[in-house]
């Protein structure tokens, strides 16, 4: 079986995250979209129906025949929805129960059938942190499954059974409590003396909580990322670093952030109001729905020490933050500044600080990701015209 994930709408919703990925790439819970279906149809091959300055990264080929099956990229797999989908005839399609297209089985559908199930859409970034509890379960449930925890050192204080440590994971002298939450630690991750976990948690391949971290769930730590000081139900999608003190909350930061020491989001509008966040597509706040909605950060953005982040707020891809009091609750991609004012972080620098950045981790950069941050350069030169107006 062949799966095409296709990006639909949510390419434009999703934004700033998606400006670098396939929706499908998205990490929610363990595992990214396309994970979550790769584990539950062993064999299968993937690839994306995305923009083709993508391409450098992403394989975006497009195979024909009755093994092929054209998938929504936002949809979280479910055994129940995968088993659905290999099963569609050429010509037909699914839907779920609000007629919202699933997938199809070659062009020209010719009959439709309805999925009953309830089917999760990522559809907006706050959607990856409010998914996230569910998502971890379902993946912790999949990934272990006829499978043995390492042994975990006795220092440590364990409350509940939904802990599973990979061979190679470390963790010693700390507090894990998986009643509220199942918790994951990938092979090369540790968490170091002192640190206080409260599920549900994941920690990726090789990530670190650093000395004393606090962590409530559900909460996500890619792999190669560092974490330290307080941290409440966000994602990290990998090779991210918030090593030092200060608050993390109800946020989701994509690949390549760095945020400095003492550096805080806010979570919560002072008068417990609707928080309202940036959309790329209609250039205007929105409702969420939310009561705690707090930091976006696109892939390769960085925040001094003692950047502060207020409730709500869309950090585009390539920025560079820093200095004291509140910058603004949008800050367009390749900004450079803070609360004093933005000016455009132009492109020859900040390929220059990623290739920096890449070469800590003993890797180049690459032209397809200079190709891509480019190319996400150009896109977004209208809104660096001007900053938005907080709401």
């Amino acid at each position: 079986m062949h799966y095409i994930f296709h990006d639909r709408g949510e390419r434009e919703t999703l934004k700033p995250l998606t400006w670098t990925r396939p929706v499908a790439d998205l990490r929610v819970g363990i595992t990214t979209l396309r994970e979550k279906w790769s584990l539950r149809s062993p064999g299968s091959s993937f690839s994306f129906h995305s923009q083709p300055y993508l391409g450098g990264r992403f394989d975006l080929a497009e195979p024909e025949g009755d093994l092929v099956r054209h998938v929504r990229g936002a949809a979280v797999a479910t055994s129940a929805l995968v088993a659905a989908v290999e099963a569609l005839k050429p010509g037909q399609s699914l839907v779920d129960a609000h007629g919202e297209w699933l997938a199809s089985c070659g062009s020209g559908d010719t009959e439709t059938q309805v999925f009953s199930d309830p089917v999760r859409l990522i559809r907006r970034p706050f959607d990856v942190f409010s998914a996230n509890a569910e998502a971890i379960e379902a993946d912790f449930d999949l990934l272990t499954a006829g499978r043995r925890s390492a042994v975990i050192s006795s220092t440590n204080t364990l409350i509940g059974d939904r802990i599973f440590v990979e061979e190679g994971a470390a963790v010693e002298a700390s507090v894990l409590n998986s009643r509220t939450g199942a918790i994951y630690l990938a092979a090369g991750s540790e968490i170091m003396e002192g640190s206080l976990v409260r599920g549900a948690l994941a920690l990726g391949e090789g990530s670190q909580l650093k000395l004393g971290s606090k962590i409530y769930g559900a909460t996500t730590i890619g792999p190669g990322s560092k974490v330290g000081g307080e941290v409440n139900n966000a994602v990290l999608w990998g090779n991210s670093n918030k090593g030092h003190d200060g608050f993390l909350g109800n946020a989701v930061l994509g690949e390549w952030c760095n945020l400095g020491a003492d550096t805080n989001n806010s979570n919560l509008k002072n008068d417990y109001s609707e928080v309202k966040l940036w959309s790329y597509p209609s250039g205007r706040f929105e409702p969420t729905g939310l009561q705690f909605c707090g930091l976006v950060m696109g892939d390769h953005s960085k925040a001094g020490i003692n950047c502060m982040f207020n409730t709500g707020t869309v950090v585009g891809v390539a920025c560079n933050v820093f200095g004291a009091g509140f910058p603004r609750n949008f800050i367009p991609d390749f900004s450079w500044g803070g609360p004093q004012g933005m000016t455009e972080y132009r492109l020859d620098k900040a390929l220059a600080t990623a290739e920096r950045v890449l070469a800590r981790r003993n890797l180049p950069l690459d032209a397809g990701t200079t190709d891509i941050l480019s190319e996400i350069f150009a896109q977004t030169a209208p809104l660096r015209g001007g900053t938005a107006i907080a709401p």
